[in-house]
């Protein structure tokens, strides 16, 4: 399986997320944002970052790179693409997803580790979790507030399309603990915190096992591999 992984200016964990690919058991193809081709990729992963120093809004001028109009093309094809914090500001910001990302309500920059609750097993990126499986990955953001309007969110909620849950502690005053959402489909999910930061022992949260032992983030690269070949 191929997956794509789109560079803009100010991308920071795009090569992050090239390796969580390659240790899946996939091969990273690296997607430039001023192209208008996909490469025959096979997935897309929006990456995090500070895209256009997040001028405007985060993830607005990314939006609207000459290479999202094909990958917003693919999505509505049924192509998975999974937005990562930065990369889930921009799926918003092209209506691939509902909601939209505001400044953490304290104000500041947050990095710590984070527990969440997977709350939907079934999209294409989750489904090598079990629904209420709690894991722990890295989170890092200044502007990972989820809000929505009162209907959206009930329309999010009543559908299953909220994948994952803060616990313990919501660390940006995201509406209802949001931490990630997906489309009707199924093959578009944003997520604010970052599993590719979590798919390799030594580099990962501190688990009961070991210092930074953690690996919980890298059933989101596999699961879109495993539902590629069940629909191979």
């Amino acid at each position: 399986m191929r997956i794509g992984v789109v560079t803009f200016p100010g991308s920071l964990d795009d090569r992050d997320a090239q390796r969580a690919i390659r240790l899946a058991g996939a091969t990273p193809v690296a997607l430039w944002h001023g192209e208008h081709d996909l490469h025959g990729v096979d997935a897309l992963v929006l990456p995090g970052g500070f895209s256009y120093g997040d001028y405007l809004r985060c993830g607005a001028i990314a939006s609207l790179s000459p290479i999202m109009a094909e990958v917003i093309d693919a999505a509505n094809k049924g192509m998975p693409v999974l937005g990562i914090c930065n990369g889930f500001q921009m799926l918003t910001e092209a209506h691939l997803l509902e909601g939209g990302l505001i400044r953490n309500e304290a104000g500041a920059f947050i990095c710590r580790d984070q527990r969440l609750r997977i709350e939907n097993s079934s999209t294409d990126w989750t489904n090598g979790f079990t629904d209420k499986q709690e894991i722990t990955i890295p989170l890092k953001n200044g502007e990972g507030g989820f809000i929505a309007s009162a209907e959206t969110l009930a329309r999010l909620e009543g559908e299953g399309r909220v994948i994952a849950r803060y616990l313990d502690v919501n660390p940006n005053g995201s509406l209802n603990d949001i931490a990630g959402v997906t489309n009707a489909r199924g093959n578009v999910v944003g997520l604010m915190p970052h599993p590719e930061h979590a798919v390799e022992p030594g580099f990962g949260p501190d688990t009961a096992a070991a210092m930074r032992s953690g690996i919980d983030g890298l059933a989101f690269f596999t699961s879109v591999i495993e539902r590629s070949l069940v629909n191979a």
